[in-house]
């Protein structure tokens, strides 16, 4: 009966992984296609619906983030410098209430402000340019991932794996041993980890592309000229910590002196005071050795 079990399981498992290279290849003609002709994916709605409940419903179905058939994730860089940073943030508001967008993170300084916004991708272009005519601009950047490759990936593994999923549920019902059904069951348990995770990079990368990020930094002219030109006090500050260095280092340097040199010069005179002064033992020593030598 064991025998039969395992039978079987390696017949459902070999004929899920033909069914994984078919429905592969398929998404590798499907893409290929994409590039060629730059349409939008013409399969990727129906297999996003069914991996929908796989990946708790982050597809949508709406290809407004697709531009020419690619899936692509925008990150983008502005500084601008304002009159008042905080009539700005008021502006900033306006203006992200308008795009349907948010701020994932805020960080707040005497004159300037850090934004992280989430700019629905559709909305992107215009809620730049919007951005751009709150002041002047003073640095702009932006890069383009393209991700329509990993996205299809994805999509496509989810899909196989349901079907290996689904095709083992059904053997769980045939299951004739105990043995059988702790092997099936395993099986799916290890199925649904791996949709489960491959469901968690779909969601995310899904929200990449649906939400483009602009790091925004507004700054107030206060702000920048205080970047730029120290005030009198912290020059003075500056000055008078560089001073205390240097006195302390010639302070340490006299106590060297003091500490290593006093020694030096007393065990000298006393070596010369017993060996060529006063007492001269080196003189007697060779006196007595001129004299013995006649």
């Amino acid at each position: 009966m064991r025998k039969s079990a395992a039978a079987c399981v390696a017949v459902i498992a070999l004929v899920a992984a033909t069914g994984a290279i078919t429905g592969g290849c398929s998404k590798n003609m499907e893409l290929a296609d994409v590039d060629s002709a730059g349409a939008a994916h013409t399969g990727g709605e129906s297999a996003a619906q069914e991996i929908d409940s796989a990946t708790g419903g982050a597809y949508s179905g709406d290809d407004s983030a697709v531009i020419g058939g690619r899936k692509l994730v925008v990150t983008a860089n502005l500084r601008i410098r304002l009159t008042n940073v905080e009539s700005g943030e008021t502006e900033l508001n306006g203006i992200m209430d308008k795009y349907n967008a948010y701020s994932a993170s805020v960080v707040v300084y005497e004159n300037k402000r850090r934004y992280s916004l989430r700019v629905p991708s559709p909305s992107y272009a215009p809620c730049l340019a919007d951005l751009k005519r709150m002041g002047k601009t003073l640095s702009y950047s932006e890069e383009t991932e393209d991700v329509t490759a990993r996205y299809y990936d994805i999509e496509s593994r989810l899909g196989t794996q349901r079907e290996v999923l689904k095709t083992f549920q059904s053997y769980l019902a045939k299951a004739a041993s105990i043995d059988e059904i702790m092997t099936v069951e395993r099986r799916i348990a290890e199925l649904q980890s791996e949709i489960d995770r491959a469901g968690s990079q779909f969601r995310g990368l899904s929200n990449q592309i649906e939400y483009a990020v602009i790091e925004l930094e507004l700054l107030s002219p206060e702000s920048a000229q205080s970047a730029s030109k120290p005030a009198v006090g912290e020059r003075a500050a500056k000055l008078f910590r560089a001073f205390t260095e240097y006195a302390s280092i010639v302070v340490l340097g006299l106590l060297g002196v003091v500490i290593y040199g006093t020694p030096s010069v007393l065990l000298t005179a006393l070596l010369y005071w017993l060996l060529l002064g006063k007492i001269g033992l080196l003189k007697k020593l060779w006196r007595l050795a001129r004299g013995k030598g006649t």
